[in-house]
């Protein structure tokens, strides 16, 4: 008799990796040509490895990890670049006729009998994650090739180097391809290309973290430099102060948009590209990370009718994504939202976006007085940086106008007395700012290798003096799908003062902090540290990635 084979939704409730109830809305939200496992995967409830396990089990298919795997180069001839991006296959080793690869999904029988046709081989397949295949992809494809090419560019001439204009199809330029595809794959947020004394390094910035990807051969930067500032529209030939750009491109099969900055240094420009997604941007609140307490708070000062609302944190806190969420949940028919930006990062259908342009005397105070005048519900402030620019924000919200905005500063309480410095009259502040959230972005451990522990002293002791107590810890031990670094993706904690009467008064009274504090405590305000620590009782986070962004 044969054997029934379970579908894949039955299989994961089965083996307890997914709720009943979460398997029935993903096949509700499932279009029909999309797979099941991808709808899952896209929201969150399992991870890629446990999904490949169960995918192992049910097909009898080995399960591989690339990374660090030894690939034979001579393969890659047998299966070129694009066929390999777009099937998400690689080759793995041959022996006798037979080709061994590694495929995303080893069901796809039609891309099975295209190589078996186009190699000659019979094909064996093995399971590996998308990411993990993309990564190799990206790493051992064509790297060779392009400094083979680039090894021609000596470098006799450097000054005339950068005349020579790099076009599309030459080495340089595939290279910034890869280097940009590169950092797509690993979801890098920021791609640094620093110059240094013999060579020239390439970073990433993965997790909030900066890591090495390679180090360049010192006669390509002046090629290397010349085509980025191509593509983002620069002046090649100025090369002793600061430019900003935007490079908008297609690179596999995806719409990017990249934010450009040069600066000059001793060993040349050094360039950081700050890549926005565009696909994760409209960001739903719930997916942000806030507590149940929290998220309520913060929904409440967006829904009031007037009033600022501040959000603050350092540059690359996810300030902009939170605001944008805001936005987009308030964004309805019944309103006019108006937005003074700098840049525009991302565009809202049903939004009015304006881009700041100091150049022509455009300038976020300038632009929030035309606002007012363009009968708004909603405004949204890019950044308050001046004394003028937080004055029109002050009379907006004390006119009737809902006014949200960033600001940088350390903690919720420290942005009251950052209003103050910048000369704005304490009772002017006490009467318009309705909330303050303040937030950090901390990594997350990474679910397939995630462990329980014992939490060390220290972490018992730091628990204790919050008023907390901690059983168990949970840490990444470190695997492919996280790079051994025991981390994956980040979240939010955040910090969110509702300003009520009391603070009110004492914000007039000019009365010190510690006071302003103690009324925060009053009004069960959860502090930055206080969020991180429950994320790590629940085994989001770590307590050295909380300690790292929060202070006590």
């Amino acid at each position: 008799m044969a054997q029934v084979r379970k579908r894949l939704g039955d299989l994961l409730v089965d083996s307890g990796l997914l709720s009943e109830e979460n398997l029935q809305t993903a096949l509700k939200e499932k279009s029909k040509d999309q797979k099941l496992g991808d709808v899952i995967l896209q929201k969150g409830y399992i991870t890629e490895q446990q999904l490949i396990e169960v995918l192992e089990f049910q097909l009898g298919i080995p399960h591989v990890s690339l990374f660090r795997y030894p690939f034979d180069s001579k393969l890659f001839q047998l299966i070129p670049k694009k066929t390999a991006k777009r099937n998400l296959i690689i080759p793995l080793k041959k022996e006798g006729d037979k080709l061994f690869v590694a495929m995303a999904d080893p069901m796809d029988f039609y891309t099975i009998e295209d190589l078996r046709l186009s190699t000659g081989f019979y094909i064996e397949t093995a399971i590996a994650t998308k990411d993990d295949i993309l990564r190799s992809i990206n790493k051992y494809y064509e790297m060779d090739d392009s400094f083979d090419d680039l090894k021609g560019i000596e470098n006799d001439q450097p000054e005339k180097e950068a005349e020579i204009v790099p076009d599309q199809e030459s080495p340089v330029a595939k290279l910034v391809n890869q280097i940009i595809s590169n950092a797509m794959t690993q979801k890098a947020s920021d791609i640094h290309i620093d110059p240094q004394e013999t060579k020239v390094l390439i970073r990433y910035r993965i997790d909030g973290i900066l890591r090495t990807e390679k180090a360049l051969p010192k006669h390509i930067q002046s090629k290397l430099t010349a085509r980025m500032k191509i593509m983002s529209q620069l002046d090649i030939t100025e090369y002793r102060v600061p430019q900003d750009g935007r490079i908008k491109t297609n690179i596999d099969f995806r719409p990017i948009d990249i934010r450009v900055s040069t600066l000059p240094t001793v060993y040349g420009e050094k360039m950081v590209l700050r890549i926005l997604d565009l696909s994760s941007s409209l960001n739903d609140l719930g997916q942000l990370g806030f507590n149940s307490l929290n998220l309520k708070r913060f929904q409440d000062l967006i829904e009031r009718p007037t009033g600022i609302v501040l959000i603050t944190g350092p540059t690359g806190s996810g300030k902009t994504s939170t605001l944008y969420a805001g936005l987009n949940k308030l964004n309805s028919e019944e309103v006019n939202i108006i937005t003074v930006e700098d840049p525009v990062e991302y565009q809202i259908e049903g939004i009015n976006q304006i881009q700041v342009s100091p150049n022509v005397g455009l300038t976020f105070a300038k632009g929030l007085r035309s606002i007012l005048r363009q009968d708004p519900n909603i405004i949204m402030v890019g950044e308050i940086r001046d004394k003028e620019t937080v004055e029109v924000a002050i009379r907006a919200s004390l006119t009737g106008h809902l006014v949200l905005s960033t600001i940088h500063t350390n903690d919720s309480i420290g942005t009251i007395t950052r209003l103050i410095d910048m000369g704005v009259e304490p009772f002017l502040v006490a009467t318009s700012v309705s909330g303050i959230v303040s937030q950090r972005l901390v990594r997350k451990v990474c679910r397939d290798c995630s462990k329980e522990e014992k939490p060390t002293s220290s972490e018992v002791d730091i628990f204790k003096r919050r008023g907390l107590t901690i059983e168990k810890v949970t840490r990444g031990q470190g695997c492919s799908s996280c790079h051994m670094t025991g981390y994956k993706g980040r979240m939010a904690i955040h910090e969110v003062l509702v300003v009520n009467e009391k603070m009110k008064r004492i914000i007039m009274n000019n009365e010190p902090l510690s006071n302003l504090k103690e009324a925060a405590v009053e009004s069960k305000t959860i502090f930055l540290l206080d969020d991180g620590l429950f994320k790590v009782k629940q085994g989001q986070t770590t307590t050295e990635e909380i300690l790292r962004v929060a202070i006590e």
